[in-house]
């Protein structure tokens, strides 16, 4: 009997579910569009996955009127909640296409050359990644010669299942399997200007791959402009062992006096911050707010943050990178 009743519990929830999800797709090729930000304009939001699914109703957010709904490569849109369809499409933005970099391949003499990512597995050195929340780190450009990107280099934090273990590196690690997406920004007079490359790139991490994911991006071809650039990372959210992105819980809801406020949710891994480099190279965004901006993470700016306190004022990304010899 209890059988019975959970099986058709879960048949009940998944059919709501069914009835509340919503494609994001291309108005032209009627393709779906991966990973498409839902914004609903009051700071909070959420994404779409690999096959442009997001699940939105009323009973899950009340307080939602609105969403606006963007990709790179498109015409934003804003409609009302009440009048959410079973499918979204989206119209190709041909003047943002036209700005994206045309890369080419260089058949030249180069060599190899890496930054090293920053490490730490100080649970207190560490950014808490939330969904809201996009981080950017700046590279400058150092000499004339032409440059390729090849690999990026993102530092994680292991956390240990046994707090009273967590300075040991043998201790057991809490598991994870969350999805990032990696952004390439142009310096756009010190800020992440346009973007470099059209292409979405993603990728898993779990606590098996080690405290740095190694992400390659050489199929990219993507040359290191004059001025520098920018790399970004984001969090999507948790996945299944597949990699498929889930339906996570995006906020928890604490009850102020008569008000509830939305709290983002942490998700691991977390992000160690460093104090070793000088200049201040990180930028930091709320990528659900329209006409968002970046802010430099420093001190004496509009970000708040305890790792700014203890000096911790940049994420600590490396990079390996090809130089060209000079024809």
């Amino acid at each position: 009997m209890y059988l019975k009743i959970t099986s058709l519990v879960i048949c009940l929830f998944s059919i709501s579910l069914s009835s509340a999800q919503t494609t994001v797709k291309d108005q032209q090729t009627q393709n779906p569009i991966s990973y498409a930000n839902i914004s609903f304009g009051n700071g909070n939001g959420m994404f779409a996955d690999d096959e442009g699914l997001f699940i939105f109703t009323k009973k899950l957010y009340p307080d939602v009127d609105s969403l606006y709904v963007s990709a790179l490569g498109y015409k934003p849109l804003t409609l009302s909640a009440s009048n959410l369809t079973d499918v979204i499409h989206l119209e190709t933005d041909v003047d943002e296409l036209n700005e994206v970099v045309i890369r080419t391949k260089l058949d030249r003499k180069f060599k190899e050359e890496t930054l090293k990512p920053y490490l730490d597995d100080d649970y207190y050195h560490c950014w808490l990644p939330t969904i809201e929340s996009e981080i950017a780190v700046f590279f400058p450009n150092e000499n004339e010669q032409d440059k390729q990107i090849v690999t990026v280099h993102f530092p994680i934090t292991l956390e240990s299942k046994d707090w009273e273990k967590r300075k040991k590196a043998n201790a057991e690690k809490q598991s994870f399997s969350t999805l990032f997406k990696a952004k390439f920004y142009a310096n756009d007079k010190g800020f992440p200007g346009k973007e470099l490359v059209y292409e979405t790139i993603v990728f898993r991490a779990t606590e098996k791959g080690g405290d740095v994911y190694n992400l390659d991006v050489s199929e990219y071809d993507i040359m290191m402009p004059e001025n520098g650039f920018f790399v970004s990372l984001q969090v999507l959210g948790y996945t299944d062992d597949n990699g498929k992105l889930l339906p996570n819980k995006k906020y928890k809801e604490i009850k102020t006096g008569n008000e509830i406020v939305k709290i983002p949710t942490n998700f691991r891994p977390l992000l160690p911050f460093t104090d070793e480099i000088p200049e201040s190279r990180t930028y930091i965004k709320r990528v659900f707010v329209n006409d968002n901006k970046w802010s430099r993470f420093e001190k004496g700016s509009d970000v708040q943050s305890g790792l700014l306190k203890s000096n911790l004022n940049n994420y600590g990304i490396g990079i390996t990178f090809n130089v060209f010899k000079d024809e």
